[in-house]
């Protein structure tokens, strides 16, 4: 399979920008096949849309809000929208890989019955964002990917047209790989992993370092400390961008700005209004 180093990408605006900040894809989708020796190593992120990597070479860890995975080659990491990540690269080795985004509404409304993107959802249930595909559908996804790969470059008709339709055949067929019964590479420990999880399900509550320490049993020094190590975040960071991920969702729901502050947990919304911006660079209304 032929890489391209500063990445293939194609959606269905041709020569359209496809993101103009990190977090927004202005595509139904947009195609990455890099290889090089450093890639973009960056802190724990987020992104607005669902995201695919692929690790054809290389070595490198992600980390995936509560668990943690040595990729190995034809492994397939799912990536839902807000979720925070972070690869961790090794940069003595060249690193090869495709990276997918995808407008997840956009495919749920294409085909709804097909559920494209539920691979998404049951990757967030389990906690288990890592496929391991078998010989046979290694085969197979390697012969859509050639055949997308071979249609970005057929200037014919209809070209575009393909390009879309092998998008369709990949999530089909990622679909179709069943998820390993354990994680081995879960390292996280299990009260930081505990943790993570009331966060996200009470994130209109208060939420105290003091409070989230007792509930694990640990001292708050140590809790604190833990959790920096763990995820790379300090927990009113991670907790803020947690907040504001939902907050955002809310409003493109539909849900006024002041009151899905309010349900986010936010209590002042000036404050609100300030990080919101610092963090999508937009403000909530324009969101909306």
């Amino acid at each position: 399979m032929s890489a391209a180093v500063n990445g293939n990408t194609n959606g269905n605006t041709a020569g359209k920008k496809a993101y103009s900040r990190e977090g927004y894809l202005e595509e139904n989708y947009h195609y990455f096949h890099l290889r090089d020796t450093a890639g973009q190593e960056r802190d724990f992120h987020f992104h607005e849309f669902d995201k695919i990597v692929l690790l054809l070479s290389g070595r490198v860890e992600y980390a995936v809000e509560g668990s943690a995975y040595d990729l190995k080659p034809w492994d397939i990491l799912l990536v839902k929208h807000h979720a925070i990540h972070k690869a961790m690269i090794d940069k003595s080795e060249p690193y090869e890989r495709i990276i997918l985004y995808l407008d997840g509404g956009y495919y749920e409304q294409l085909l709804p019955e097909a559920r494209l993107t539920g691979c998404f959802d049951e990757a967030d249930r389990r906690g288990e964002y890592r496929l391991v595909p078998d010989e046979e559908q290694r085969r197979e996804l390697e012969e859509t990917l050639r055949a997308f790969e071979r249609a970005q470059k057929d200037g014919r008709f209809g070209a575009q047209t393909m390009c879309d339709t092998y998008i369709v055949q990949l999530l089909v067929q990622i679909g179709r790989i069943s998820p390993e019964p354990e994680a081995e590479e879960k390292r996280y420990d299990p009260k930081i992993r505990e943790t993570l999880s009331y966060i996200n399900e009470h994130l209109g509550e208060e939420l105290s370092v003091g409070e989230l320490a007792e509930r694990v049993y640990l001292s708050r020094y140590h809790f604190m400390r833990l959790f920096k190590v763990q995820t790379g975040e300090t927990v009113h960071a991670y907790i803020r961008q947690k907040r504001l991920l939902y907050a955002a969702r809310l409003i493109r729901e539909g849900e006024p700005a002041n009151r899905a502050a309010s349900e986010a947990g936010f209590t002042d919304y000036s404050a609100f209004y300030r990080a919101f911006r610092q963090s999508f660079g937009v403000s909530p209304g324009a969101l909306k």
